[in-house]
């Protein structure tokens, strides 16, 4: 990967693809994936360490899913060297089948994210989720 701000495309694209391995490979090893309340259903925020259980803790959060689709906007990357700093905006969709029919759980969100280059490529050293705001409505799918 030649910039960080190429990361995320690649993890919009993993998780959308349930693509464990890639996921896996944009983080460093011992990375650190920060969920907010909103997200986790909790009182606090959720740190999860480790690329191999934070693509578990996001392929598993939305295994349940119908799909999901990332929407990545715009990217801000200040690099320093071999690290940087970023905030990446994102509309994260997760279709779901509700009693009336498909729906989507659209959540705007902001990572707000520090990279490392690792062997000469860039990789998300932390990634903290913030949700900004979070809609709910019927949608259509084409072939149900």
């Amino acid at each position: 990967m030649n910039h960080p701000s190429d990361l995320a495309g690649r993890y919009a694209l993993a998780v959308d693809d349930r693509d464990r391995s890639v996921l896996i490979s944009l983080f460093t090893a011992e990375a650190e994936f920060v969920q907010p309340p909103a997200v986790t259903r909790g009182n606090e925020n959720v740190v999860t360490v480790g690329a191999d259980a934070i693509a578990a803790v996001v392929l598993d959060g939305t295994a349940h899913l119908h799909g999901t689709h990332h929407t990545v906007h715009q990217t801000v990357v200040d690099i320093d060297g071999d690290t940087a700093s970023g905030s990446v905006y994102c509309m994260a969709h997760h279709l779901y089948r509700g009693r009336d029919g498909m729906r989507d759980n659209a959540i705007a969100i902001r990572y707000r994210d520090d990279y490392r280059r690792v062997d000469g490529s860039w990789k998300i050293a932390r990634r903290e989720l913030v949700v900004d705001y979070i809609e709910d409505h019927a949608v259509t799918v084409p072939g149900l």
